[in-house]
């Protein structure tokens, strides 16, 4: 039987196509195994356009193997420019070895990305102009490379990448996403060693420094163009990267880069298809190399900031969503509302006023809530319908009225609350959804909490069983419009497995004993513990008669 091509891979070929035209089948010019610092050689194609020369060149380093670029390289070509696509060290026909993955791009001992280009540098065919082009891990290598800062670097696009290996891919919320890192190095057949590695750092201590590309963002002196997605993996590390770098960035990329927001994720779904999604054409990758590889950045105050779509409601002609705006800076003003949750299990603007209010569900991580839609890389994706999963008894189910005006939430969405536990350690899970009148529940944005990272990622404080504690859930970011006549729901449990590992709730890791442990959790509501959802709420609008 075949086996599936990994969806970083099945990403290059859905996506490049959409930016940058239907492109022609062309040989490779020249396959070089090109040497590094430290004398390891990587297996690299090099497409040339026809003529003399000499062309700026695109570079793409992959571990989904190299010839996979070869379907664009015609249209590269017809551009103008070379293309050079490597395969990552240990991967492919590159020699070395592939643990820890991503690390010898960055900026530490092994500096491949910095070693490549200044290799393409001194081709007789290269005009000494480079650009990195990548979507998902090629666009992971190059956020690891910027900070390296290779001289002939001349710019960056890359697409849906995370900034912080440890909080948005190998321990988000302190708990491991099984189905995206473990999962993704599976499949693609990487190094038990990476898998053993992570394991063996389950905080976030100085093994995860090399990984941290918004701790070295002032470091970066070239302007990239990021594209993100609403339901993506990497939701967090395109907001940040672009905040990061655009902001504390050196000369060269401070006020230079680009951000670019669209209402879908590692790949689409069927489930909701919004209209008018297709993005601008100042956000497509060619406009992005032109204007800095052939026009030496002339015009770049003709693109936005920002541009990001606004989710609404497909169905409604008349919500104020489902359309591209644009800012001049992330996040855009919006006023943080929050909204409160009661013991009647309703969402409401008013903090409850119960001296002891709470409600409590057991979570037994044997029958953990099985994940359903959302950020996710495989499997179950996107805007699902929660309603399957909304009922079980370890779910906290909170309802807001039916909205009677517009209310678009624009920014970064954080679940502040006030729980206990009879366990050592557990986990705490959000959910924010868009209920449509009828009846469909659609995830919108998740997270999770491990408990024992509630006051730091960098350290494990095991809870006192009945003890109260202050926590939150980042949700990280989203841009949408509930219509009028919707309501919003916010689940509160315990588990979304396989998205994340399930807790055994024995203060050990998941299968590090066997052991598992029902647990008893408890979320306060009341005037000493005013638990609530806090929405960046842009705008409201009355709904039309």
């Amino acid at each position: 039987m075949k086996r599936p091509a990994p969806l970083g891979a099945i990403l290059i070929t859905a996506i490049i196509p959409t930016m940058i035209g239907m492109p022609d089948r062309t040989e490779a010019k020249e396959t070089a195994m090109v040497p590094m610092r430290d004398g390891v050689k990587l297996a690299t194609e090099i497409y040339l356009p026809s003529g003399d020369g000499p062309w700026p060149t695109i570079l793409v380093m992959t571990p989904y193997g190299r010839k996979g670029m070869e379907p664009l390289a015609g249209e590269v070509g017809k551009r103008g420019y070379a293309l050079v696509s490597q395969d990552f060290r240990g991967r492919g026909d590159s020699q070395g070895d592939d643990d820890p993955v991503f690390l010898s791009c960055g900026w530490g001992e092994h500096q491949d990305g910095y070693d490549t280009v200044e290799w393409i540098a001194k081709q007789r065919w290269s005009n000494g102009k480079v650009g990195g082009w990548g979507i998902s891990a090629p666009g992971i290598a190059l956020n690891m490379t910027a900070p390296s800062r290779p001289p002939h670097l001349v710019c960056c696009y890359v697409g849906v990448a995370f900034s912080n290996m440890y909080t948005q891919c190998a321990y988000q919320g302190g708990v491991s996403p099984k189905g995206l890192l473990e999962d993704w190095l599976a499949q693609c057949k990487f190094s038990s060693k990476n898998l053993e590695l992570f394991r063996a750092h389950p905080n976030e201590d100085d093994f995860w420094k090399g990984f941290d590309t918004e701790s070295v963002a002032a470091r970066v002196n070239v302007p990239t163009l990021f594209l993100g997605g609403w339901y993506d993996i990497f939701t967090a590390g395109s907001l940040n990267s672009f905040v990061a770098i655009n902001k504390q960035g050196d000369v060269g990329a401070r006020g230079m880069c680009r951000l670019v927001m669209e209402p879908y994720g590692h790949g689409r779904s069927e489930d909701l298809v919004f209209p008018n999604a297709n993005p601008p054409k100042t956000a497509d990758a060619w406009s992005w190399f032109d204007l800095w590889m052939k026009n030496d950045g002339k015009g770049i105050e003709q693109i936005p900031a920002v541009q990001y779509y606004v989710m609404g409601d497909p169905a409604d002609p008349n919500t104020p969503g489902n359309k591209w705006r644009t800012a001049e800076d992330w996040p855009v003003p919006a006023n943080p509302v929050k909204v409160y949750f009661h013991t009647d299990k309703k969402l409401r603007l008013e903090p409850p006023q119960e001296v002891f209010g709470s409600l409590a569900y057991q979570y037994d991580p044997k029958n953990p809530v099985p994940t359903l839609g959302g950020a996710n890389l495989t499997g179950s994706k996107g805007p699902k319908d929660q309603r399957p999963v909304e009922e079980r008894s370890d779910v906290l189910l909170f309802t807001s009225p039916a909205l009677d005006r517009y209310v678009e939430i624009t920014g970064p969405v954080k679940v502040h609350f006030w729980a206990s536990s009879t366990a050592k350690d557990t986990d705490f899970t959000a959910k924010l959804c868009d209920v449509y009148p009828d009846g469909r529940s659609i995830i919108i944005l998740d997270g999770i909490l491990r408990a024992s990272h509630r006051n730091s990622m960098a350290k494990s404080e095991p809870m006192e069983s009945g003890k109260i504690y202050e926590m939150e859930v980042d949700l990280w970011s989203t841009s949408l419009v509930v219509s009028p006549g919707h309501r919003v729901h916010v689940a509160i449990s315990s588990s979304n497995s396989p998205r994340f590992e399930p807790n055994p709730n024995t203060g050990q890791p998941f299968g590090a004993d066997g052991k598992m442990e029902v647990a008893t959790n408890t979320i306060y509501m009341n005037a000493s513990h005013p638990s609530h959802i806090l929405l960046p709420v842009v705008s409201h609008q009355p709904a039309k008669k």
